[in-house]
């Protein structure tokens, strides 16, 4: 997908913070936000092309840049910019990125992300009281960041049955993640897709073989229509 259609604001996170990001946004003005997170490559095609779907899906899609331009041409650089970020700020972005749906025309606005994004797309749900719902992909906080069984809102939540990533989004932290929710007495689904690994959602030319090359599962496009299925379900429920 191209993403010529993407406009690019800059944000700034208020309260007293200087901050500013840059932010891409796609979809129609007042349509129900999502603020759309990055995977650890940072604001790739991928993420633009993710954005794009859940455009046209009748949401309008809010990519904040956290890496501030820079994106992870291999894995250990993308390893580099991940451990380099400064989380709680990021969910400063997010909620800056809410603020700014909110100001111009959308009602309702989710989080959604993908690897890093996933995680810090249920931390927001946390710690960021205008998120109405969280569509979360094979990642979870830190309890340092946020604990996931004090959320207050809707979540679903994707994860690959083959993911390694232990602890972080591997079965035993979806398992973990749906007990919290449990705990929380949320509206939740905790979806764990068989034979799938992490970053199962890439589904460009490129992201396939960079799965490929980062030794992730094979590509599964029958899981990818189904957890698209699911997302829109849920924030057509909770957002529009």
């Amino acid at each position: 997908m191209a993403s010529s259609a993407f406009q690019k604001v800059q944000i700034h996170r208020g309260n007293g913070d200087d901050f500013t990001f840059d932010a891409y946004i796609v979809g129609e003005e007042g349509a129900p936000g999502v603020v759309v997170l990055q995977e650890w490559w940072g604001v790739d095609y991928e993420v633009k092309n993710h954005a794009q779907t859940i455009a046209s899906k009748g949401f309008r899609s809010l990519i904040p840049d956290l890496f501030r331009g820079k994106i992870g041409l291999d894995a250990a650089e993308a390893q580099h910019l991940m451990e380099s970020l400064d989380w709680p700020g990021a969910v400063k972005d997010v909620a800056a990125s809410v603020k700014w749906l909110k100001e111009h025309g959308s009602k309702k606005v989710g989080v959604t992300g993908f690897c890093m994004g996933g995680a810090l797309s249920l931390a927001a749900g946390v710690l960021v009281p205008d998120v109405s719902a969280v569509v979360a992909f094979y990642g979870t906080p830190s309890p340092d960041l946020a604990d996931t069984s004090k959320l207050k809102i809707p979540v679903q939540a994707h994860f690959g049955e083959l993911d390694q990533m232990a602890g972080f989004s591997d079965v035993a932290a979806a398992k973990a993640l749906e007990k919290n929710l449990e705990a929380a007495g949320v509206d939740s689904e905790v979806i764990i897709y068989p034979n799938n690994g992490h970053a199962f959602m890439n589904s460009s030319d490129e992201a396939v073989k960079r799965k490929k090359e980062c030794g992730f599962a094979d590509h599964d496009n029958e899981a990818v229509e189904k957890a698209w299925a699911r997302f829109e379900a849920w924030f057509s429920k909770y957002l529009k």
